[in-house]
Order: C-alpha cells, then sequence, then structure tokens
C-alpha cells in the first residue's frame, strides 16, 4: 500500500480536498486504484450534530453515515462511494480506545496518548486503506489521507505522531506528504513567509513536506472552475513526480482499467474546459446563505447540471427570511432585495435545513414559483415547505405548519416520524440510501422520465419529519400529486404538479449522489427546465436509457 498524505499550513480553507481529490483523479486517469481518507482532529464523534452555519454541510454517506463535506469532494470526484470509517474524528479514536480499555484488551497498562491513542490511529488508517470504495472489490493502489486542521493545533498532535510514525514503518518510497499552503499577495508582493513557518513547524513535529524542493513545487492559481484544478496539477507534472516518489509502475496496471483511465481524462478535460455562451440564473432560497459550504453539495449538483446542459451557472443567494413580511418593515431594502432576485431567477430552489427561522420565507418562495410557473426544486426541508404552502392556498388549512415547529391536530401536516428516537439526537434520523417507488400512474411525469421511467430509484435521505399521512388524501385531491413513495407507500418521496415546467419536491437529497460526469437526475431536470431545454434533455436521457 502506498499512502499519499495532503496537510496544510497555518491557514484552514487553502483547498486540500480539492487538491486530495484533483490527486486522486490524475491517479485513476492511469488505471490506478484509489481509497480516500479524511481526518478531522475535532472531538465530535462525526458532523451529524454540527451546525451548517459553523462547520458547512453534514454529507450523508449510502451507509447513512454522517461525515465531513471533504468526503462529499471525493465521491463527487472519484465516482467512489465512502464509508464511515473513511473519515477519522478524534472522537472516534476515543471512542475505540476507550471502549478497548473497559474491555480489558490494555491488560492492566495504562492507557496513554503514545501508544495507545496513535497505535490506533495508525491501526485505523491501515485497515480502512485496504478497503475497496470503487465497487470493484479489488484491494487500492493508492490512499489518500486528507488531514484536516492547521499546523500547531493542540487537537492535531496525535494525528501527526501518528502519520510519522507510519511514514517510518511504510518507508520513504511508499509514503508523500503534499503540503498545501497559502502565500498571500501583499501590495503586489508575494509573500512566502508563513509557508516557511508553516513547514518548519511541521518538520518539528516529524513530517516531511516532499513536494517543496523547487522543481516540486506547484503554483495552484485561481482557475475559472475548480473541475480545471486536475488540468493545472498535469500541466505542472505533480503525476511523474508521484510515480517516481511512490515507485508506481504503470506499465503494471491491467489494459482495461489503463483504456477506463483515458476514457475518464478525456471526459473530464471535455467538460472542465467547454466554453458555454449562456448563463442560467438560479435563485437559492435558504437558511444558512452566509456560509455557503453549508449547500455544498446542492451547488456542486447544480454545477454539475448546468455543465451538462451547457451553460454556465449564476447563483443568487437569498435569505429566506428577508423574503417574509415583517421583513418589509424591518428592512425594506432587504426584502425588495430579496423580492426582485426571486421575481428576475429562471428558477427557484428551496434546500434542507432545520429549525423554524426562515420558513416562513421559504413556503413564500414555493408560492411564487407555484404561481408564477417558475421551474422549482424543492429539497428535504423545501419538499415540506411546498406541502405546507400548498396546503395553506390550495386545502383551506390556514395555519398548515409542522410539527417540528409547534403544529398540533389538522394543522400538522408534516409530523414527527414515529419510529425515530425523540430523546437522542446524534444519528437517530432517517439515514442513508432508501428505495422510492414510483407510483401507478405516474408515467405521466418529468421526474420519472428524467430516471428513465424506472419504477424503483435509491436516494440518500437525512430528516426526522415526513408528510403526514392522514393528509396525504386531502393534499392528493387538491391536486398535490406524490408520483414517489417508500416501499411501504406511506412515507412520501417525490411530488411533481401536473400542467406547471417543472415543479417537484423530494424527501430525498439527491444532491449527495451527483457526480462530475454524471448529475443527479432531479437537479439535471430542474436547470434544463429553467434553462428552456428539458423536452431536449429528456429525449438524451431516453436516449441513454434505450442504449
Amino acid at each position: 500500500m502506498r499512502y499519499i498524505l495532503v496537510s496544510g499550513g497555518v491557514i484552514s480553507g487553502v483547498g486540500k480536498g480539492i487538491i486530495a481529490s484533483s490527486t486522486g483523479l490524475l491517479l485513476q486517469t492511469l488505471g490506478f486504484r484509489v481509497s480516500m481518507l479524511k481526518i478531522d482532529p475535532y472531538v465530535s464523534v462525526d458532523a451529524g450534530l454540527m451546525s451548517p452555519a459553523e462547520h458547512g454541510e453534514c454529507f450523508v454517506l449510502a451507509s447513512g453515515g454522517e461525515a465531513d463535506l471533504d468526503l462529499g469532494n471525493y465521491e463527487r470526484y472519484l465516482s467512489l462511494q465512502m464509508e464511515r470509517d473513511n473519515n477519522i474524528t478524534t472522537g472516534k479514536i476515543y471512542l475505540d480506545v476507550i471502549s478497548k480499555e473497559r474491555k480489558g484488551a490494555y491488560l492492566g497498562r495504562t492507557v496513554q496518548i503514545v501508544p495507545h491513542v496513535v497505535d490506533g490511529i495508525k491501526d485505523w488508517i491501515k485497515r480502512v486503506a485496504c478497503i475497496s470504495i470503487d465497487g470493484s472489490g479489488e484491494t487500492p493502489d493508492v490512499c489518500i489521507i486528507e488531514l484536516g486542521g492547521t499546523v500547531g493545533d493542540i487537537e492535531s498532535m496525535p494525528f501527526i505522531e501518528a502519520l510519522t510514525q507510519l511514514r517510518h514503518e511504510v518507508g520513504s518510497s511508499k509514503f508523500v506528504n503534499i503540503m498545501v499552503s497559502y502565500v498571500p499577495t501583499v501590495h503586489g508582493e508575494q509573500k512566502t513567509k508563513p509557508t516557511q513557518h508553516a513547514v518548519k513547524a511541521i518538520r518539528s513535529s516529524g513530517l516531511i513536506p516532499d513536494v517543496v524542493e523547487v522543481e516540486q513545487i506547484i503554483v495552484v492559481r485561481d482557475m475559472p472552475t475548480i473541475y480545471q484544478v486536475p488540468l493545472l496539477l498535469n500541466e505542472q507534472k505533480l503525476v511523474p513526480l508521484l510515480l517516481s516518489k511512490l515507485v508506481l509502475e504503470t506499465h503494471l496496471v491491467p489494459q482495461p482499467l489503463v483504456a477506463k483511465g483515458a476514457e475518464l481524462w478525456k471526459s473530464w478535460k471535455s467538460i472542465a474546459t467547454a466554453k458555454n455562451d449562456e448563463t442560467v440564473n438560479i435563485a437559492l432560497v435558504g437558511k444558512y446563505v452566509d456560509t455557503p459550504d453549508a449547500y455544498m453539495s446542492v451547488t456542486k449538483a447544480l454545477e454539475h447540471s448546468a455543465m451538462r446542459v451547457g451553460r454556465n451557472l449564476n447563483l443568487m443567494w437569498i435569505d429566506s427570511e428577508h423574503l417574509e413580511n415583517e421583513m418589509q418593515t424591518a428592512s425594506p431594502v432587504k426584502f425588495h432585495k430579496a423580492w426582485h432576485q426571486l421575481n428576475t431567477a429562471s428558477g427557484l430552489i428551496v434546500p434542507g435545513g432545520f429549525g423554524n427561522r426562515g420558513v416562513k420565507g421559504m413556503m413564500l418562495a414555493t408560492k411564487w414559483a407555484r404561481e408564477n410557473g417558475t421551474p422549482f426544486l424543492g429539497v428535504c426541508l423545501g419538499f415540506q415547505a411546498a406541502v405546507m404552502q400548498f396546503a395553506r392556498d390550495i386545502c383551506s388549512i390556514p395555519e398548515a405548519y409542522s410539527e417540528e415547529f409547534g403544529a398540533t391536530g389538522k394543522d400538522a401536516v408534516v409530523v414527527h416520524m414515529p419510529e425515530l428516537d425523540r430523546e437522542n439526537m446524534g444519528g437517530t434520523m432517517r439515514l442513508g440510501r432508501h428505495k422510492t417507488l414510483f407510483q401507478e400512474g405516474s408515467e405521466w411525469t418529468k421526474i420519472r422520465a428524467l430516471y428513465n421511467g424506472a419504477e424503483v430509484i435509491e436516494e440518500r435521505h437525512r430528516h426526522r419529519y415526513e408528510v403526514n399521512p392522514e393528509m396525504v388524501e386531502t393534499l392528493q385531491n387538491a391536486g398535490m400529486a406524490f408520483v414517489g413513495k417508500d416501499t411501504t407507500s406511506t412515507r412520501m418521496e417525490i411530488l411533481e404538479l401536473k400542467d406547471h415546467p417543472f415543479f417537484v419536491g423530494t424527501q430525498f437529497h439527491a444532491e449527495y449522489q451527483s457526480r462530475v460526469l454524471e448529475p443527479s437526475k432531479p437537479y439535471l431536470g430542474f436547470i434544463a427546465a429553467s434553462a428552456g431545454c428539458l423536452d431536449e434533455v429528456l429525449k438524451k436521457e431516453a436516449a441513454k436509457g434505450s442504449a
């Protein structure tokens, strides 16, 4: 097993995840099998209970694991299916070590950071690195490890020690450390001192950045799109450097994998360098718009879809609170700006979220889209907001709302899922991939056509609340078609309105399975409808399905 460690300097958020993903992609284009591992030094067990406004998106895995958003980067770039253990946290390591201690596994020895916690980290890395996540069942050739955080963090020290020991154990010919550092420009002059100090600090801890010699320094400048970063790394000879350092021999790669890798690279370059003349304007109405990373998978799914239909994406971020009537008095400038953006958008998406703040604004946005023929996609809470507003406007339930926000009786058109734990929060939602069955008579729908007429689909979920089963008949009789349901036919998964250019809501988060070269179906349909080319896209998808 070969290891590539991607670590940072003294500033976070400099693109380690994109560098790690791009490196993995370049190795895949040569036919090598790759596994990925993200280390997050925080004490939380996973990202499930972290505020999106603080930490960004919680990425949901097919198995139901809640993980750091960088695992989403890995899946989108490399078409891998990550598992819980591909995300290591301090919380997971300490749970593992303490569990062993309680079982007497350490035979009475005093349990310490060194060696026990450090050994636990190394054992975890070695075990997970060898697990296939590309669907082939074959052992990966290279494991790329991304170390989160910054140099000097107290919580990072056990991980740095573990990685230092791992480097010595496997040997320098099987371990490469790529250090990513920000070089600021002050008054027109590049300043390298922060990078110098970062290199000094990480070397003093025992890790030796490999890509620091003059011929090894790679400049990653701002690109028109992050999907061009692999091309930039390739131009600067990162691949030959890695092959030399890790003694990876391309002539030993099976020919079918070489051919597959070449086709992957051709497709990637084609879509990453395409020049689009037209733009599609999309309004994203959400609660966490001040932290765009909170909607990372959503924005990437929109980008993938826009690239597929040959459009540039112009994303307008609208705080849902600014659409509410109270804002007209509190801040009329924000109120009118938000409504102007909504009015001028070609399409409107309302993504997921938690809590009561801004939900009424989301509902008003769904009302606008429904009444004005604006293409609409509602996801999770956005799906529920569309149902609640429909119940108010069409079903004469003026106080229709969700149990999450205190609704009771007939007003509760969205309710808590009865089988879920109401006391504990971590990992207790309906999580991961579940089946959705298209209902009889749904052949007319655009959403089913996007799935090539499939009878059953599987998408990822993350929710505690659902459409009240007792209200479904009332809603359907009023014209809201629940065209996709779960395997028990009691849980509403997809809604679509007839006689509308595109009005679709999904309880599931289809964005989690969107890939650069294979966009999410609901997002693709939404973008195509917003760009005025849905019929063309449906024909192409039908042709692909019959091929």
